[in-house]
């Protein structure tokens, strides 16, 4: 059966610029054979839970100041209505057409650069509860059985305001938060996520909630956690991927 993954998306530069994430992320995508993807990301956050019924979902370039070449970028996956309006169904979540922002295009474009699989995007509702939010990933949890690949996409840190020049050391609030988090998910403790607000260095690591909320998504639509990738950019982003097995 197919894990969930929380993975961490970065700057959108991720989808040209080789690296360690990058690098890692085009290696995880063959291991994979999904027959579907249902996204969450930081990107779409809405009160209501939304879920995106679009047939072909256009990429959106929701960002500035970067190349013309990532403006260029398109990810021309199909979308899956049917599974749409069975997530509308089961969810209680209001339908509708939407494309794919970047923390959903940018790591699937390195994952399955063919853009074959069908996906569906669904709203990140930032008003609920940390419980509400695991509870929601529970709910997903089965259409693993099916063959159904989840992703939750964010940032393990996200500080925009602290961003260093690449190739800067990761400064020690960083690893004091990202130490915390890897410990409470590897012992499965997953009620200590639900107060993660009170982690060492929570609030300089995400002044706003929305990139820590999607790993909380997939925690509960997983099972066991491990972190099967590592690394730091820009100083403050760290870059780590969790699947939950």
């Amino acid at each position: 059966m197919l894990p969930s993954l929380f993975i961490s998306h970065g700057s959108p530069m991720l989808a040209l610029t080789p690296g360690l994430a990058h690098d890692f992320l085009r290696k995880l995508g063959p291991t994979l054979s999904p027959k579907a993807i249902v996204v969450v990301s930081a990107h779409w956050a809405s009160e209501r839970l939304q879920v995106s019924t679009s047939a072909r979902p256009e990429t959106i370039h929701d960002f500035g100041g970067f190349p013309r070449a990532l403006f260029e970028c398109q990810y021309p996956a199909p979308g899956e209505p049917e599974l749409a309006m069975r997530l509308a169904r089961t969810l209680n979540a209001v339908p509708v057409e939407r494309g794919l922002d970047h923390g959903a295009w940018v790591p699937l474009s390195l994952m399955f650069p063919a853009a074959d699989v069908p996906v569906v995007s669904l709203s990140l509702p930032v008003t609920w509860s940390n419980r509400e939010l695991v509870a929601l990933g529970e709910k997903l949890a089965k259409l693993r059985e099916e063959g159904v690949l989840f992703i939750g996409s964010g940032s393990l840190t996200h500080n925009l305001a602290e961003m260093q020049a690449q190739g800067t050391p990761m400064p020690a609030w960083v690893g004091e938060f990202s130490d915390w988090i890897h410990e409470k998910l590897t012992s499965g403790e997953r009620t200590a996520l639900f107060e993660w607000e009170a982690a060492p260095q929570a609030r300089r690591n995400h002044p706003t909630p929305e990139h820590f909320q999607p790993l909380l998504v997939a925690l509960g639509a997983g099972g066991e956690a491990s972190r099967i990738h590592h690394s730091i950019e820009h100083g403050v982003l760290a870059m780590d991927v969790y699947a939950f097995a």
